[in-house]
């Protein structure tokens, strides 16, 4: 019987201390739109028409953070990679809006 692991919870000032390291891979499941007004740097949109994309291009050992607008709906996405194997997930608290206050300087557009 293999124990089902879960998603982990990543806080702001985590992820911002580890963009240098590029340590991390940064998915934004946003919409479009959103996406290219503006997202933290070096992320990676994802959505239905690239995740096949993603999945199969993707090292799933690497640690990946979701973000969504306010930390909510990327619970649900990060569980969903971990069913898809990936091993290190985290959904990142507060998502871009906590993100866009917090870190104004940090922001590619």
């Amino acid at each position: 019987m293999t124990e089902q692991s879960n998603f982990k919870h990543m806080q702001l000032a985590t992820l911002h201390e580890s963009l240098t390291d590029k340590t991390h891979v940064i998915v934004d499941i946003r919409d479009a739109a959103s996406f290219q007004a503006n997202h933290i740097p070096g992320a990676i949109h994802l959505s239905n028409e690239n995740f096949a994309d993603f999945i199969r291009e993707a090292d799933l050992d690497a640690p990946v953070v979701v973000c969504c607008y306010h930390g909510i709906s990327s619970q649900q996405a990060a569980q969903f990679l971990i069913s898809q194997d990936f091993t290190d997930v985290y959904s990142l608290d507060g998502g871009f809006t906590d993100w866009q206050l917090r870190f104004p300087q940090d922001i590619e557009h």
